[in-house]
């Protein structure tokens, strides 16, 4: 479907106010566009936003920041400090893992205390730390500062790299290549867990996401006070000091083509807002699948999209309690708790979508750090379960949910013993809310699996092949997901936008032009 609309001298538009699409359009508009970001939810931030019910806030998504130095980057390329506006602060610890045997591992900051910590839990596997960090590093600078912050669409771009592909050995698993540096199961657990966060396999995805390892060590873990929530609401406000507009509760409808280029979109209410540059920040099943359903593709057709490989569900448990601030001290920030038959569970979840009896969860604590979260004296928490996404048709969710939640109690109890006599608000959100809410494909959590062959160039390219003047941000993009990969999509889209061209015949500044046209 094509229509002519007037011109848009200097507009972009971004589709979705998720971190993705808020970086891009900073950097966008550092650059001169007159940017319009539209989102259907009323807060800004996508997966990172929040949720407030009888005082307590739920940070619905991401909890830490491992990278700061991506945020203060973009912060400097638009002309402001980051750290004036946003709180964040260094953890320690950064999390606790607690496992079924009753041992558990801490993850701290600095070289010295992880020592101290493999070595209290396994002294035969220093050495093999020791080897793993160094070769994290190298992932991270290749992997991370190398292939990740630039673009990979074009064939070369892969070709160039698979000499170092094959000497990093990443076709080896993460976890594959832990086992093959430590021996102690629990170790091996923790220097593989990381993918998890990003909807990916530990047993399945390249060992490239080993580089996670020197990400702690080297940057550390934070948190936002105000949870992601504020990251994105400082966004928002230097969109505006831009000259830029987000507007919330508004849903795109289409992606529109005129003259065989992205030309804007059409809103749900039928309105036309034109742009010279569109980014979408939806999910690319989403973007290619319904925004661009009137206009043929060649490369991420509807068969292709049916035939990937999505990331696993997540079934969360947001929840408040009355009077707890000063109990249970083993529940920290953060603590993830190992489930007894971690591998194959992950076998289920993942190669057969089903839900067996044993599960993992993380728990988020943020009044440990952050007592706005929730009335004084109170907890707010949120406890989450990696659960397959509903392509693979394993439960009805509105019927399963309460049931799942008492098991998600049941794992819970020893941790916070107690918890379900002192509960207040509740939230749950299973992977049809991730559906309905982010417009997810299947519910998936983190857009497609990070796996080797869905990664770099074979993800969704930042520039789409499939129609010009048409960009992508976002998790299911390169280079992936997380706050670090989200951010990192838009600094590759500034290298690949240029500034707006100045229009002899069109003698008006950016900021004064009309949004929509009919």
């Amino acid at each position: 479907m094509t229509h002519a609309l007037p011109p848009a001298h200097g507009q972009a538009l971004v589709i979705g106010a998720g971190l993705g699409g808020l970086a891009s359009a900073m950097r966008l508009g550092a650059k001169g566009w007159r940017v319009t970001v539209v989102d259907r939810l009323d807060r800004a931030g996508g997966r990172g936003s929040s949720i407030t019910d009888q005082g307590h806030r739920f940070d619905l998504g991401p909890t830490i920041v491992t990278v700061p130095q991506m945020l203060r980057d973009l912060w400097a390329a638009t002309g402001r400090d980051f750290d004036r506006d946003v709180d964040l602060r260094p953890l320690d610890p950064f999390y606790t893992i607690r496992f079924q045997d009753g041992r558990q591992f801490t993850m701290r900051p600095g070289t010295a205390a992880m020592r101290a910590e493999v070595a209290r839990l396994s002294p035969q596997d220093l050495p093999g730390y020791d080897r793993f960090l160094r070769e994290a590093e190298a992932r991270y600078h290749f992997g991370f500062q190398d292939l990740g912050r630039r673009p990979m669409h074009r064939l070369i771009d892969l070709i160039k790299v698979l000499p170092k592909f094959a000497m990093m050995r990443a076709d080896r698993s993460i976890h594959a290549h832990a086992a093959a540096r430590v021996t102690d199961p629990a170790l091996r657990f923790a220097l593989s867990f990381h993918p998890l966060f990003i909807g990916g396999d530990p047993f399945r995805v390249t060992s490239m996401y080993g580089l996670v390892s020197h990400l702690e060590a080297a940057f550390g873990v934070h948190y936002a006070m105000g949870g992601v929530q504020a990251i994105a609401d400082a966004m928002v406000r230097v969109i505006k000091d831009q000259g830029g507009e987000v507007r919330l509760n508004t849903e795109a409808d289409e992606i529109v083509v005129a003259r065989g280029r992205a030309a804007g979109i059409r809103l749900k209410t039928g309105q036309h807002i034109p742009a010279e540059v569109t980014i979408s920040n939806a999910d690319p099943g989403f973007t290619y699948g319904t925004l661009l359903r009137n206009h043929r593709k060649r490369r991420w057709t509807d068969q292709r999209l049916a035939r990937s490989r999505w990331s696993m569900g997540l079934f969360v448990w947001y929840f408040g309690t009355r009077d707890t601030r000063r109990m249970w001290p083993d529940a920290g920030h953060h603590t993830i708790l190992v489930g007894p038959t971690y591998r194959e569970h992950l076998r289920d979840l993942f190669r057969a979508g089903r839900i067996t009896g044993d599960m993992s969860l993380y728990v988020h604590r943020p009044t440990v750090t952050d007592p706005s979260a929730a009335p004084e004296g109170d907890d707010t928490f949120y406890a989450l379960s990696p659960v397959p996404h509903l392509g693979h048709g394993a439960a009805d969710w509105g019927r399963f949910a309460d049931s799942y939640k008492t098991r998600v109690a049941d794992m819970l109890e020893p941790l916070l013993p107690g918890f379900r006599d002192r509960l207040t608000a509740e939230r749950v959100f299973t992977p049809e809310t991730f559906r309905d809410r982010y417009h997810s494909p299947f519910g998936a959590g983190f857009s497609l699996e990070p796996r080797i062959l869905q990664s770099a160039y074979f993800r969704p390219h930042n520039v789409s092949e499939d129609l010009p003047g048409l960009y992508l941000a976002g998790a299911g993009t390169h280079p992936g997901a997380g706050v670090p990969g989200v951010i990192g999509t838009a600094e590759i889209l500034d290298q690949l936008i240029p500034a707006p061209q100045v229009r002899a015949e069109t003698p008006v500044h950016p900021g004064t032009l009309p949004l929509a046209a009919e």
